[in-house]
């Protein structure tokens, strides 16, 4: 191994069989070829060269600020995790974690193990779903029409009221679906995580994010959440409930889930 890499860490699995073959129809980033590494106590790393002159801490932050490359790197990354996690259960790593070289990544195998076995542990037969609930007031149904006002002035603000008690009602009935859907789906998963909604371009054409979150889901319950997540919002004008998924475990790879 040249001297000028490093060592790129996609996931970390339970030295489980299926990892090798993540090896073989996937490349990490910039085409590198995915291998393992193993620690001394059961655990493996996937892992890809990379070179020291872009990923060494002093050149890797104008990389992650430039959004082209981000991206190419974060494609990478996901298709190495997305391809292990088809065939085993893999505790995903955060995006650009390096190492110097193979000896290290197993150190920090052995060192960090009793953490990692007891989140892999914890998601061993599960995978992530996502939940988000949009309010789009453009979307439901028009008021009752008023009166006929007076003049012009009046008909306009009796307009812009209607228009704003539309918009409460229907940002209310989301905050209300999105509780109800909260609590179903809690009922049906292992661990909940709650990301702060998108806004911009993430929820283009849907409306206002009202609520984000992230469920660890048993496989055997996906379909069932599908189903009844799925049927929340379906008579509720201008409210959007979307599942996403499944996903490789990101949002639960931290511990931080509740």
């Amino acid at each position: 191994m040249s001297e000028a890499e490093m060592q790129y860490v996609y996931a970390v699995g339970l030295g489980d069989p299926g990892l090798g073959g993540t090896t073989v129809p996937v490349t990490g980033v910039d085409g590198g070829a995915v291998r393992t590494v193993g620690g001394g106590r059961g655990l493996t790393a996937l892992v890809s060269a990379v070179p020291a002159d872009r990923f060494a801490e002093e050149h890797l932050a104008p990389q992650l600020e430039d959004l082209e490359r981000l991206e190419a790197i974060a494609r990478a990354h996901h298709a190495v995790v997305d391809a292990a996690f088809a065939t085993a259960t893999v505790l995903p790593m955060r995006l650009a974690t390096v190492y110097h070289d193979q000896a290290r990544v197993a150190a920090m195998l052995d060192e960090q193990h009793p953490h990692f076995e007891e989140l892999l542990r914890t998601l061993d037969g599960h995978v992530e779903l996502g939940v988000k609930v949009y309010a789009e007031p453009r979307a439901a149904a028009a008021p009752e029409p008023e009166p006929a006002p007076a003049s012009p002035g009046r008909a306009y603000l009796q307009r812009r009221r209607a228009e704003r008690r539309l918009a409460q009602d229907t940002y209310s009935a989301a905050r209300d679906t999105a509780e109800r859907a909260a609590g179903l789906a809690s009922a049906l998963a292992s661990a909940r995580a709650v990301h702060r909604p998108q806004q911009g371009e993430w929820s283009a054409g849907r409306g206002e994010n009202v609520a984000n979150e992230a469920y660890l889901v048993p496989r055997r319950d996906v379909d069932r959440f599908r189903t009844e997540l799925g049927a929340l919002a379906l008579e509720i004008p201008g409210v959007t409930v979307e599942v996403t998924g499944p996903w490789a475990p990101y949002s639960f790879a931290g511990g931080g889930a509740r």
